[in-house]
């Protein structure tokens, strides 16, 4: 068994202001796609301009902070949200989704994509790319904070996390998504994208491989306790939400590679 190493989850306090981890990793996360961003730009035949990459990065953050935090009392606190409104507020109590950030970012490239005619799957081709370090840098925060943890195992690498009120060793499933959804993925896509591919390929990469790794950590991860599990005695909130994607990027994929040779093979 592993010790966890303690830190605290405050990064920097001054008097009562006090600034997490987490929330830096969200700056660091959006940095690092701006950077990006701007890298890609630059290329032959890029969607966008430098002032469309600024622009991206500000209704991106938008998506990311709304559509998770919407998204987090939507799928994960639906009781709770329902009696007590005002709670989907009270962002500083915590609680951010994935799925609801991927919508919000979505439905933020699609109104820059229309205000700029540019095409929809151009636009997200290229926001493709940007968000798997982010998730990485998230992860990372979950583990500093010591939350969303793992099951309980014997690995050697087990851990116990010291707000875990059961004191049992745990996989610290946080890095697993880190490594899986976070720097994997995001090698996969940067490797994808070193050349031109067909619109939609880069986002149903994205979206098929996301939705199968975080199906895959959801094994290790312990389930919300006020959820459990949603079916079968194993099935988990996160994975019956990564059906969808695993879905869509089958889709995309398909319009991609497979609708031309399908018209192609019908006009034989």
């Amino acid at each position: 068994m592993l010790s966890y190493p303690e830190i605290d989850p405050v990064a920097i306090a001054i008097g009562p202001v006090k600034v997490h981890w987490y929330g830096l990793a969200y700056l660091a996360g959006l940095g690092f796609a701006w950077w990006l961003a701007l890298r890609r730009s630059r290329a032959p035949g890029a969607p966008l301009n430098r002032r469309q990459v600024d622009d991206l990065i500000f209704f991106g953050a938008l998506g990311v902070v709304l559509g998770g935090r919407i998204g987090y009392a939507l799928f994960y606190g639906g009781e709770r949200l329902a009696e007590d409104p005002s709670w989907l507020l009270r962002v500083w109590e915590g609680g951010m989704a994935f799925h609801g950030g991927f919508l919000g970012v979505v439905l933020a490239s699609w109104l820059l994509a229309r205000r700029e005619g540019i095409a929809f799957g151009r636009m997200l081709d290229f926001v493709a790319p940007l968000a798997p370090l982010g998730l990485a840098l998230g992860r990372l925060g979950n583990f500093i904070g010591q939350e969303l943890w793992g099951r309980p195992s014997d690995v050697p690498w087990a851990m116990v996390f010291p707000n875990d009120p059961l004191q049992l060793p745990r996989h610290p499933s946080q890095l697993y998504q880190f490594a899986l959804e976070g720097m994997l993925l995001f090698a996969v896509l940067l490797w994808f994208t070193r050349r031109p591919r067909p619109t939609w390929a880069a986002s149903g990469v994205f979206a098929l491989g996301y939705g199968l790794l975080r199906s895959f950590a959801e094994f290790f991860r312990e389930p919300d306790a006020h959820l459990g599990f949603q079916a079968f005695g194993w099935v988990t909130r996160g994975q019956l939400l990564s059906l969808p994607l695993i879905a869509v990027g089958l889709f995309l994929l398909w319009l991609a590679y497979g609708r031309g040779r399908a018209a192609e093979g019908a006009t034989r």
